[in-house]
C-alpha cells in the first residue's frame, strides 16, 4: 500500500492517491485534479476508479476532471442524489485496487449519505487505514449543522454513532480524514497534523471520549464558525456535475481602456495586493483580498456567488495569477474576466484616479483613545472569536455579515477596523471606502494585542 497525501491549506482539506502495484484510486479529489494525476502519471499509476466519501460543501470535486482524463469509475455515495452516470455505493460494497480491498462502512452524520471507506491488504480481516471524511477527524468531527437547523438533532445523532462505530475499529487502524485545521465543516477545533489513528483520537479527541449523547452534542456545537456563503451553492453543483475544465483557465490580461466597460457590465476588481500596498493606493470600488492560503474562500464570502471579477495581482503576475484562479475553480468560480495588465500603474497612467486610505496599529489606536478621541472601533472577528474577548463600546459585525450591514456604521468619521492580525480588518476596510465610510485598518496585530497593550483605557470583558 502506498499513500499520497494532498493537502490544500486554504479550504484545511486532504484529498488522496492510494496505490498498490500500477493501480491507484483518488480519494475526495478537489476540482484540480491536474496535481494529483501528475503524480499519478510520474509513477506509473493507473487510476482506476475515484471515491467520495459524501457530496461537498466547501467544495467542488475533481472527480469529472478524473474520469474525463483517465475514464476512472466514479465510486459514490448512493444517496448523494447525483445527477450523472456513477456507481452508487452504500453500506459493504467493495472497490479493489490491485491488493488492496476498499470497503464502503455507512457513516452518517457529517452528511446523510456519508461513507467512509476501509482499506484492507490481500488476505488480511483487519483494516489498514480509514478513509473517514468528515466523520471522524483527527481531534474533531466533522459538524452536522450546514443543512440547516430542522436537520442538525437528526445529523447529531447520527454522527454520534458514526464516530462510536469508527472508534471501535482496531487501535492500529490510520484515520485518514478528508477535512482538518482550517476547514469549517470541522466541529471543534482539530489538531493540526492531517492524519493520525484510532488509538490516538480515543486518547486524544474528546469526541469520541463523550460519554454519551448529550456530551457529544454540547462538545459538537461548542465552538462552531460561521462558515462561508459560497457553501450553499457546491452540494448543487456537485450533484449535478461541474463542467470538466481540462487544465488551468488562463484569464487573459486586460488593458486599463476596457475595464470602466466590464465594471459597467457588473465586473468586480478584486486587488489581490498586500495590505499596506492596497492602502497606499488603488483603484477606486475594488475589494482587497490578499492572496494567501484563504484568498477563495473569503472571495466567496464576500462576493455575490459567481460573480465576474477582475483581478489586480502581485507580483509576479504569471504566479499570481495561477494561484488565484486555482483558488476560484475550486469553490466553483467560472468568471475570472481577467487581470488588469501592469496593475495600478497602468490605471494611473491611464486614468491618473487612485483611491487610498490611512491605516494604523495598536499602539496608535490606543494613543488616540488616550487623546480622548472616542474612536469608532469595528470588530469585524467571528461571534465565537468574540466571546474569547472583546473591546468594550466596539461595534461588533462579522465580515462576512458586513455587506449587508453597512448601514448600521456612522459616516462622519473614520472607522478603525481591527480583527486578530490584520487580514480581515484590510478586506472590511476596501468594503467601507466603497460604500463612501472612511476606514482606517489595523493591518498589523489585533484584539489580543490591544487587551495586553491598552488595559488601563477602560474594563475589559
Amino acid at each position: 500500500m502506498d499513500l499520497e497525501v494532498f493537502p490544500t491549506p486554504g479550504l484545511g482539506d486532504n484529498s488522496y492517491l492510494l496505490s498498490s502495484g500500477d493501480e491507484a484510486v483518488l480519494v475526495d479529489p478537489q476540482r484540480d485534479a491536474w496535481r494529483f494525476l501528475a503524480v499519478a502519471e510520474s509513477r506509473g499509476l493507473r487510476v482506476r476508479a475515484v471515491l467520495e466519501t459524501h457530496v461537498h460543501n466547501d467544495y467542488v470535486s475533481g472527480a469529472h476532471e478524473v474520469r474525463a482524463a483517465t475514464g476512472a469509475e466514479l465510486v459514490l455515495p448512493a444517496g448523494g442524489g447525483y445527477e450523472f452516470q456513477h456507481r452508487r455505493a452504500d453500506e459493504g460494497d467493495e472497490v479493489i485496487i490491485g491488493d488492496l480491498r476498499l470497503i464502503a462502512l455507512a457513516t452518517p452524520g457529517h452528511t446523510p449519505e456519508h461513507l467512509a471507506w476501509l482499506v484492507h491488504s490481500a488476505g488480511e480481516g483487519v483494516p489498514r487505514a480509514v478513509f473517514s471524511g468528515g466523520s471522524l477527524l483527527v481531534g474533531s468531527a466533522g459538524r452536522t449543522d450546514l443543512l440547516g437547523p430542522t436537520r442538525t438533532e437528526e445529523l447529531t445523532r447520527a454522527q454520534y454513532a458514526s464516530i462510536s462505530r469508527l472508534a471501535a475499529l482496531p487501535a492500529d487502524v490510520q484515520v485518514l480524514p478528508t477535512h482538518g485545521a482550517g476547514s469549517f465543516c470541522v466541529a471543534s477545533m482539530p489538531a493540526t497534523r492531517p492524519t493520525s489513528s484510532i488509538r490516538e483520537e480515543r486518547r486524544g479527541n474528546l469526541l469520541v471520549r463523550a460519554g454519551d449523547l448529550t456530551t457529544f452534542r454540547a462538545e459538537l456545537s461548542g465552538e462552531l464558525m460561521s462558515y462561508p456563503g459560497y457553501y450553499a451553492n457546491m452540494a448543487p453543483i456537485n450533484r449535478s456535475g461541474p463542467p470538466v475544465l481540462g487544465r488551468l483557465p488562463q484569464p487573459p490580461a486586460v488593458g486599463p481602456v476596457h475595464l470602466p466597460g466590464l465594471q459597467r457590465d457588473g465586473a468586480w476588481v478584486v486587488d489581490a495586493r498586500d495590505r499596506d500596498t492596497y492602502a497606499a493606493g488603488h483603484l477606486p470600488g475594488s475589494i482587497n483580498i490578499e492572496l494567501n492560503s484563504a484568498f477563495g474562500s473569503y472571495a466567496g464570502w464576500i462576493l455575490p456567488f459567481d460573480s465576474p471579477i477582475v483581478l489586480v495581482l502581485p507580483d509576479p503576475e504569471d504566479e499570481s495569477l495561477a494561484e488565484a484562479v486555482t483558488q476560484l475553480i475550486r469553490i466553483g468560480w467560472s468568471r475570472v474576466l481577467g487581470y488588469l495588465a501592469a496593475g495600478v500603474e497602468a490605471w494611473s497612467a491611464y486614468r491618473g484616479e487612485l483611491a487610498a486610505f490611512d491605516v494604523a496599529s495598536v499602539d496608535d489606536l490606543c494613543a488616540a483613545a488616550r487623546r480622548g478621541e472616542e474612536p469608532v472601533v469595528l470588530d469585524v472577528r467571528q461571534e465565537l472569536e468574540w466571546g474569547w474577548g472583546g473591546m468594550p463600546g466596539s461595534h461588533q459585525i462579522f465580515l462576512g455579515d458586513l455587506p449587508a450591514r453597512l448601514g448600521e456604521l456612522p459616516r462622519g468619521e473614520p472607522v478603525w477596523v481591527i480583527c486578530s492580525n490584520g487580514h480581515r480588518a484590510s478586506i472590511a476596510a476596501s468594503l467601507l471606502e466603497r460604500a463612501g465610510i472612511t476606514p482606517r485598518p489595523i493591518t498589523r496585530g489585533g484584539v489580543g494585542e490591544w487587551r495586553a497593550i491598552c488595559r488601563d483605557l477602560q474594563p475589559i470583558r
